[in-house]
């Protein structure tokens, strides 16, 4: 007997998602499709299920290998999934366009030296 999982609750064991609650929110958001298409949260998970997801700049095609409820380790999550190749080779990529095209994660929000330094900069440039 196969046991069912639902959708959100085995992408949080498999360590994609910090909680059920974020695991839901992209599932509903559309950044995860199941087999190809849109699913609901409490869809069941299924071994050989090729699910698509999207993390940031990165998309991933994984196809379910063991079916959990339990979050454990990282090393056993990770037996839960196996990654495409497709999938694999497209992101690395990715990755090599992003880097050549100078794109980075957003910049950290600026400390108090340097909102004083902007303040300054904005009043010298409208009392003109």
């Amino acid at each position: 007997m196969e046991e069912k999982v639902r959708l959100d609750k085995w992408l949080w064991a498999a360590r994609f998602f910090k909680t059920r609650a974020l695991a839901k929110a992209a599932i509903e958001g559309g950044k995860v499709h199941y087999d190809g298409q849109r699913v609901k949260p409490g869809r069941s998970a299924q071994i050989d299920g090729r699910v698509t997801l999207r993390i940031g700049f990165d998309e991933k095609e994984i196809i379910i290998k063991s079916i959990s409820d339990r979050r454990g380790p990282a090393p056993e999550a990770q037996k839960l999934y196996e990654e495409t190749e497709e999938s694999i080779k497209s992101r690395e990529e990715a990755r090599a366009l992003r880097k050549a095209a100078g794109i980075t994660a957003p910049q950290k929000k600026p400390d108090k030296k340097q909102r004083r330094q902007i303040h300054r900069f904005k009043r010298i440039n409208t009392e003109e």
